[in-house]
């Protein structure tokens, strides 16, 4: 009895950890797309509105993950995978929508979503349901996993088509965190990823785009006014914040200086309005987000479930550090928002709807 209390004790303090992190954006995704918003709609609020529509749908999502049974889940996760990779290549037909140069949207009549975010949810649920049928021991050989690695390459095909190589990076670094968390032989593991290290340099090499991206990394100030300028604009912005902040709403990058202020680089806008104190503030969260999330999935009784939630965790702490690298420049450019706080509400209800599957995990499996 004290062990589920206990439990449910640590479930309560990751969703007040969530529903923080909820909250900061709604708060900055207004403070940072307002004045945007106004020069472009002439609606100051339009943006804001849109993330509490989507916190609002992914809350109905969060219901219906939290009540239909887990195992339901597990037993069409191969189905669930297979019809978000087929959405995904849809967006590469005549159904999908541009923006920015990336064909990742479909667009149905004025109603537009990225397949990719759902795809994210269907290989979480199915790498903990493929995971757990094949019960991976230290004697497990290279062809267990075959059908895995052909999943993914499929899947890391149609991305790279798109193009989204942030989402195709989240899905196999997810992946192979799951396999090191299986127990897979670690032979095999370093095999793999030796074999991933010169797969992902020419992924790089042979685009040019990609390859621009690896050198503004090294050297944005090379073009402070081309490749350069929205990390050179980024660095400024946290920069300018101090130790405190320059006080929420009171952000000068907002102003049209920072592409993608409230999307993508929102954390710029983050540190410098509440400054060095309150951006560790914001990283504490996403590190005890990780900690709780695994904390939960350790005291739970059945495989499946605890494979689930440590899939999810780690594929939304993924999102989490590639999005803080690349906003300070530790990392080359990504599509990658900051979970539960960019603006983005494809990505904003699925994830919302995965802390739903967690919270089937604590009052379901214990």
């Amino acid at each position: 009895m004290f062990a589920e209390q206990k439990l449910r004790y640590h479930f309560r303090i990751f969703s007040l950890i969530t529903t923080t992190l909820i909250a900061l954006g709604i708060i900055f995704v207004y403070s940072s797309s307002s004045f945007y918003a106004f020069e472009t709609l002439k609606q100051p609020l339009y943006f804001v509105k849109k993330q509490i529509f989507g916190i609002a749908i992914g809350l109905i999502g969060f219901y219906i993950t939290r009540k239909i049974p887990l195992q339901f889940f597990n037993q069409i996760s191969f189905v669930a995978l297979l019809g978000s990779i087929g959405l995904t290549a849809a967006t590469l037909t005549s159904l999908g929508f541009k923006i920015h140069g990336a064909q990742r949207w479909i667009n149905i009549h004025g109603f537009m979503f990225q397949p990719s975010e759902l795809l994210k949810v269907a290989f979480a649920l199915y790498l903990a349901s493929f995971l757990s049928r094949k019960k991976i021991v230290k004697k497990t050989t290279i062809a267990t996993i075959t059908p895995l690695f052909i999943l993914l390459a499929i899947t890391s095909a149609i991305l790279l088509k798109q193009p989204d190589f942030g989402c195709m990076v989240t899905i196999c670094s997810t992946t192979m965190i799951m396999l090191f968390i299986a127990e897979f032989p670690i032979k095999y593991f370093l095999t793999t990823i030796g074999a991933s290290i010169p797969a992902i340099f020419l992924l790089i090499y042979t685009q040019p785009y990609r390859w621009q991206r690896i050198i503004t990394y090294l050297n944005p100030w090379q073009d402070p006014q081309g490749s350069g300028f929205q990390i050179i604009q980024a660095l400024i912005a946290q920069g300018s914040g101090g130790l405190w902040g320059a006080g929420i709403a009171q952000s000068q990058q907002k102003y049209l200086y920072l592409p993608m202020q409230h999307t993508d680089f929102i954390f710029a806008i983050i540190a410098e309005e509440i400054g060095f104190i309150g951006s560790l503030f914001l990283i504490t969260l996403c590190f005890l987000f990780l900690w709780f999330g695994f904390r939960i999935s350790w005291q739970l009784k059945d495989q499946f479930a605890s494979l689930v939630i440590q899939s999810i965790i780690s594929m939304i702490s993924l999102q989490f550090i590639i999005n803080l690298f690349v906003a300070t420049g530790l990392a080359p450019t990504k599509g990658i928002g900051l979970p539960f706080i960019s603006y983005g509400n494809t990505a904003l209800v699925c994830n919302i709807a995965m802390i739903g599957f967690i919270a089937n995990a604590v009052y379901e499996y214990y």
